[in-house]
């Protein structure tokens, strides 16, 4: 072939994830915690970057975001209309496609959540609270009790709480029962919210209650985007850009509104490297600059090293953003040991198609060196979750 007719390799994956979308391809692979399962990622040749670690080989890997789909819950998802999240069609999933993913890309443990809706589409709070506790009920005796060889020991749970409408007492009171049942009684690795509820968005006072027994329960939470209430008018999918924009909208409304200093034993983990959070933290301190305006708002008037402090002290995963404009933002931001791995499968199958490699974000590389990535894709998740630490031996 003549050196003019040749693809970029950026236009050869390009092309490739677009064959894919028109064939409709699905599935993908899967791994586990401390080492049980068969891995087939292709070994990479260890590289000297300098830091003298080499990564280990098999499963290894820890993935804090990634989603789950059962069965009855696609079907109650399709009775009421719902076949797309965040403008993509919702992906097939079984735990043994998720292992298959895993064994793939050197992953040990999942710890799976459920994407929007998340119980919200359901009309009453006895529908919404029934949904999410048959969906962790699934995940602890399906997934995270598994007794078989192949499925033992390779997934975690955040757990979904029936929450659909803040204005509803009985909504908030439910969420928080079962926000306690989850972590006390089922022994689940945290707990999952979404950004926003009928557009009522993580922060406002009328959570509050859910706030107090999240942090008596010192729990790990992870926050995903949801599409806002009303989009704008842009024909582009939710998932492309609107979810970072969510994500940072909660996350600022929580800080505002004095969540991370009132209910400092909460664990945030942000979706999707924070959103937009880290591009936009100085501009988000500015408010400190403007007491009046704040004042007028009803805002009670921080400081900067609240604000900063408050970003340094949240938790942030690579799901679909592994590139260096977003891995280093986010460590101007925050700690080597508050960046987490995660990959967003099964919404994100197509982004893994043209990987040739065993290596599911190769990207982390041009911000991370081997050393720092061991950090990222393991040891920082097991210093979080004290149950996969214990199932791995460490």
């Amino acid at each position: 072939m003549n050196e003019e007719n040749q693809e970029p390799a950026s236009l050869k994956r390009r092309n490739v994830l677009k064959g894919a979308l028109q064939m409709g391809a699905a599935s993908v692979g899967a791994f586990a915690l401390s080492g049980c399962g068969e891995s087939s990622a292709a070994e990479v040749p260890p590289v000297d970057d300098g830091s003298g670690v080499t990564p280990p080989g098999g499963n290894y890997r820890v993935d804090v975001h990634c989603h789950h789909i059962p069965d009855f819950y696609r079907v109650s998802l399709a009775a009421h209309g719902i076949v797309t999240a965040g403008g993509i069609p919702i992906p097939p999933w079984t735990p043994q496609l998720a292992v298959n993913f895993m064994n793939k890309y050197g992953i040990q443990t999942q710890i799976v959540s459920i994407s929007e809706p998340g119980v919200a589409y359901l009309p009453t709070p006895a529908e919404r609270m029934a949904m999410a506790q048959q969906i962790n009920d699934y995940t602890r005796e399906t997934l995270i009790d598994a007794g078989s060889p192949g499925l033992a020991g390779r997934f975690g749970g955040f757990a979904v709480i029936p929450l659909g409408d803040p204005d509803n007492p009985l909504d908030i009171l439910n969420a928080c029962a079962e926000a306690v049942r989850a972590i006390n009684v089922l022994g689940m690795d945290g707990i999952g919210l979404l950004t926003n509820y009928k557009g009522i968005y993580l922060g406002d006072p009328r959570l509050t209650p859910l706030m107090l027994t999240l942090n008596t329960l010192g729990a790990m939470v992870f926050v995903h985007p949801v599409t806002p209430v009303k989009p704008d008018s842009i024909v582009l999918p939710t998932f492309l850009f609107e979810f970072t924009f969510d994500t940072t909208r909660a996350a600022v409304n929580m800080l505002y509104n004095g969540v991370y200093r009132l209910y400092s034993r909460i664990r945030w983990l942000l979706a999707h490297a924070g959103g937009a959070l880290p591009f936009l933290s100085y501009r988000t301190s500015l408010l400190t600059l403007t007491p009046a305006i704040a004042d007028n708002l009803g805002i009670p008037a921080i400081e900067d090293i609240e604000v900063f402090g408050s970003y340094r002290d949240l938790y942030y995963d690579t799901a679909l953003s592994p590139a260096a404009a977003a891995m280093k933002s986010v460590r101007e931001v925050t700690t080597l040991d508050h960046i987490l791995f995660a990959t967003d499968w099964p919404f994100s199958n197509l982004a893994f198609l043209a990987t040739t490699t065993g290596d599911p974000q190769p990207r982390l590389s041009d911000t991370f060196n081997a050393g720092e990535r061991l950090k990222v894709e393991r040891d920082n998740a097991l210093a979080q979750f004290p149950r996969l630490a214990a199932m791995s031996g460490r």
